[in-house]
């Protein structure tokens, strides 16, 4: 078994940034692939960005590539997400997850296991 605890939201105005961290236990996710989603109040779960197990290869959706930023960090058993020129379409609960597989899923279903989420709340 794997836990995930999310921190780093908060509210910041539009234009802002926040990194968001993902600190695994239970088990080493440094074979697993990672991912981050979010869910907005009345919308599905969305995928946002996806790092492979070496850390080497990312995905993002369209509508945050170039303003998010995954990374793996040198513990191994965290995950960030940094989140620059926030808008308030951003606003959601971000959720990280793990992969057992080692690849770049983008689908919910690909993942295995989930965080409880983090709000972050962008001000217009």
């Amino acid at each position: 078994q794997v836990q995930l605890v999310e921190s780093g939201g908060g509210l910041v105005q539009a234009g802002g940034s926040l990194r968001l961290s993902c600190a695994a236990s239970g088990r080493t996710i440094d074979m697993y692939g990672m991912g981050w989603f979010r869910q907005a109040p009345g919308k599905e779960r969305e995928f946002v960005a996806a790092i492979d197990w070496s850390g080497v290869s990312t995905d993002y959706a369209d509508s945050v590539k170039g303003r998010f930023t995954i990374s793996r960090g040198n513990a191994k058993n965290t995950v960030y997400l940094q989140l620059n020129s926030l808008k308030p379409e951003d606003t959601a609960v971000y959720y990280c997850a793990a992969d057992m597989n080692f690849g770049l899923g983008s689908e919910v279903d690909e993942y295995d296991y989930w965080g409880q989420g983090t709000q972050v709340t962008v001000s217009s």
